[in-house]
């Protein structure tokens, strides 16, 4: 591993409140969110087309339908209708702050590494693991500037790794990484994004 400078405005920030954190990852996990669940409602469930008694004289509550919500095989009320939205928005300044913030704390739990390079170039899953000293059980998020065809041939089948790039680091990932690891040329894209200035 390399001994590459850490800048501190990114990876040395005093976290007191971890609430701007937990905002950002409460978003990740909500955006990820799908709403494809759907039930069906009293018009919609099949059947219920004769009123199960007659209105008056039987001494019972009136139905018009066996498909009312309160009956065994009835429609669902207040159900899922697939069109619900479960995003969360953070603001640009308070997702790089979230960022940063994150960084830091796992900086200072010592599970950042920084490496020379890593380019996999024989795109094979054995030489990768050798070359980022890769153990089991350890989740690992890699940091790269790009990812090559090599990187990702050589990656996609060790379960335990997610490769992004600079500009796609996200709170969660960052938590849930047991080791990051950081190539040398990623580091001026970190800071230059973090920092203010936007990489396209």
């Amino acid at each position: 591993m390399a001994d590459a400078k850490l800048n501190k405005e990114i990876f040395n920030l005093e976290v007191d409140n971890h609430e701007l954190v937990k905002l950002a990852y409460d978003a990740y996990l909500a955006n990820s969110r799908s709403s494809h669940a759907k039930t069906l409602k009293r018009g919609e469930v099949r059947g219920g087309g004769k009123k199960p008694w007659r209105q008056k004289g039987t001494g019972r509550a009136r139905f018009g339908s066996t498909r009312n919500p309160i009956w065994r095989h009835g429609g669902v009320a207040f159900g899922r209708t697939g069109e619900e939205n479960f995003t969360k928005k953070l603001s640009k300044s308070a997702k790089l702050t979230s960022v940063r913030q994150a960084l830091s704390m796992q900086n200072k739990a010592k599970k950042i590494d920084t490496v020379t390079d890593f380019k996999a170039k024989s795109g094979k899953t054995k030489d990768a693991i050798k070359e980022l000293k890769i153990e089991n059980g350890k989740n690992y998020l890699v940091v790269v500037p790009e990812k090559t065809e090599q990187i990702l041939r050589a990656t996609n089948n060790i379960a335990n790794i997610k490769v992004i790039r600079p500009t796609y680091l996200n709170v969660f990932d960052i938590l849930n990484a047991d080791q990051i690891i950081i190539t040398e040329a990623t580091m001026p894209m970190i800071e230059n994004w973090l920092l203010g200035k936007e990489i396209k």
